[in-house]
């Protein structure tokens, strides 16, 4: 699908999430040491599990909202809220208002409004992409979020420390450019908020009426062994992946510390800087290869490696304690990474019925929504048994996950030759 057949909605996100993402990937994988250096490691632990714990919630509803009001519309509330909430924490991050839990606060309602914007950014795709052309077109939104993860962590580690309110105020104008193109060059895709009548009466009900009828929906979903064993497997390896903004930074610049690559002195937030970047580059220069190549295999082995490979990626990364080995593992991360791209989104998109795309996929994004409230008990984990144990631990449960992802194909594979 070539480039200039693409819908307008997607033409106008591809360059205005683009740059989002450079200012969000320059702020992201540093926070978790800025938090830590500011209100110690257990108490920001705690504070992401709640943070997490309330986007729960937010991600019930997005899929909801996006097939009731639009995807355009929530995608526009959802860049807002951000703004905002990266905004109040801009103003504590200055010297004048110096305060790390306002700060959080203003991260948190940024987390909270994200948890709205995928639901309907994944489902707007499938709203105007033909099933054939799925997987690629979101190989391609996935490549230039990994071509941001190469350039923002570069920028991040040169200038976050030093001026964290400047970086964070890049972000709000980031969002002011994605709310803007948006609003004057993006149409609705969604087909129920199209219908008038179906939009008013869905307005009428009380926000607590919606939560209810959404958490009847989601059983009715999870009664789907299917998909049911897909959120659990994706919960798992979630635990993995999710170590690269949370575990990672600590790691690197508490037991890897200061190092030398080639002549260049780094210090341990810029080594880690320099891994994070690694990996976008390696995602982003090898998206459409792998897409390409792995939609040669069966998607139940592809899963099944993809785990496996991150539990040893992760073992390596445990036991190294310089830097080569922290490239090799990350290198490693990033192919079990580059294995799954696309298929994931389009096996969300088969299953789901038209009129409840984006709840199909709120629903498969708790994979990472719950992924994120457990995920920062490594945090703790680390604290209480040492690096090596909790990297250990990580690296079993992804095992665990290739086991789970293979008998659910099997299950999936199965109903398709009953049928």
């Amino acid at each position: 699908m070539k480039f200039k057949t693409w819908d307008i909605n997607l033409k106008v996100r591809l360059f205005g999430e683009a740059l989002l993402d450079i200012s969000f990937w320059a702020v992201f994988p540093f926070l978790t040491i800025y938090f830590s250096d500011s209100i110690g490691r257990q108490t920001t632990s705690l504070l992401l599990i709640l943070s997490q714990a309330l986007s729960v919630i937010t991600a019930l509803l997005g899929g909801y909202f996006a097939d009731t009001y639009g995807r355009k519309r929530m995608m526009s509330i959802s860049v807002i809220g951000e703004g905002a909430g990266f905004l109040i924490f801009a103003i504590a991050a200055t010297t004048m208002f110096h305060s790390p839990y306002i700060a959080f606060f203003g991260f948190m309602v940024a987390s909270i409004f994200m948890s709205f914007y995928q639901p309907a950014s994944q489902a707007m795709i499938a709203d105007v992409v033909k099933p054939e052309h799925r997987s690629h077109v979101y190989s391609i939104f996935y490549m230039m979020i990994n071509i941001a993860v190469v350039i923002g962590p570069i920028i991040g580690a040169l200038v976050f420390n030093k001026y964290t309110a400047q970086t964070l105020l890049a972000i709000v104008l980031a969002d002011l450019l994605l709310l803007i193109l948006l609003t004057k060059f993006g149409h609705e895709t969604a087909p129920m908020a199209l219908d008038k009548e179906l939009r008013k009466a869905q307005r009428e009900k009380k926000i607590s009426t919606v939560l209810m009828e959404q958490l009847r929906n989601y059983k009715l979903i999870f009664k789907d062994k299917v998909f049911f064993l897909y959120i659990i497997a994706g919960v798992i390896i979630s635990q993995s992946f999710m170590q690269l903004d949370l575990l990672f930074p600590l790691y690197i610049t508490e037991v890897i510390g200061d190092s030398s690559i080639f002549w260049i002195q780094l210090t341990g937030e810029q080594l880690f800087g320099f891994i994070v970047s690694i990996n976008g580059f390696c995602v982003a220069l090898l998206t459409v290869f792998f897409t390409r190549m792995m939609s040669r295999y069966r998607e139940k082995l592809v899963f099944m490696n993809s785990s496996f490979l991150y539990g040893i990626a992760i073992l390596l990364f445990g036991i190294t304690t310089g830097p080569w080995g922290a490239i090799l593992a990350i290198i490693l991360f990033s192919f079990a990474e580059l294995m799954t791209v696309g298929i994931q989104q389009n096996f969300v998109a088969k299953i789901a019925p038209d009129n409840k795309r984006a709840m199909y996929f709120s629903a498969a994004g708790l994979r990472y929504t719950f992924g994120k409230v457990i995920a920062p008990l490594a945090i703790t984990l680390s604290t209480l048994v040492g690096y090596f144990a909790t990297f250990m631990t990580i690296a079993v449960l992804a095992v665990i996950s290739g086991f789970i992802y293979f008998y659910m194909y099997s299950l999936y594979e199965k109903q398709e030759r009953a049928n």
